[in-house]
């Protein structure tokens, strides 16, 4: 499993937990890779979760992973074609997504706050449904959770 941006390592330690054989965190801020480190020890899925330095557009992973994630990572990717066709890519069974929605007063002030920081992308369902179908993703699914959108799309055959 690839957890890409996996940050402090949330999602991929909940992942070890769960049963995963082997989950491999990418980020590229080092401090984020070290409290995931950390935290795997912590919790006791050092063993099971490995955490690397890595540009996932630029990186050649040599390899499929059976799943690949990517949460809270498409709200700041400028061009997310690119990284939705490059997850599925190295995908061998399903990749999954969260998008954060755009529309309302949250999303607005949402994206204010983020505005001197780094810019912030919000998607609507109708552009993220476009998005997976631009890229040749198949059996795509699409759950509105709270102000985002959780997908789960198959690379095609």
């Amino acid at each position: 499993m690839l957890d890409v941006g996996c940050g402090p390592g949330h999602y991929s330690v909940a992942l070890a937990k769960l049963g995963a054989g082997e989950v491999l965190g990418i980020d590229f801020a080092d401090g984020m890779l070290a409290v995931a480190r950390a935290r795997a020890a912590h919790e006791g899925a050092g063993a099971i979760c490995k955490f690397e330095k890595h540009d996932f557009i630029e990186s050649d992973f040599g390899r499929k992973f059976d799943y690949v994630i990517l949460m809270g990572f498409m709200d700041y990717i400028a061009k997310p074609a690119d990284v939705i066709r490059k997850a599925l890519s190295i995908t061998a069974v399903r990749a999954c997504f969260s998008f954060p929605l755009s529309g309302g007063f949250l999303a607005w002030q949402r994206q204010q706050r983020y505005k001197s920081r780094c810019d912030l992308f919000l998607y609507s369902e109708e552009q993220v449904r476009r998005l997976f179908a631009d890229c040749g993703a198949v059996n795509v699914n699409i759950d509105r959770i709270d102000r985002d959108l959780f997908v789960t799309a198959e690379p095609a055959a």
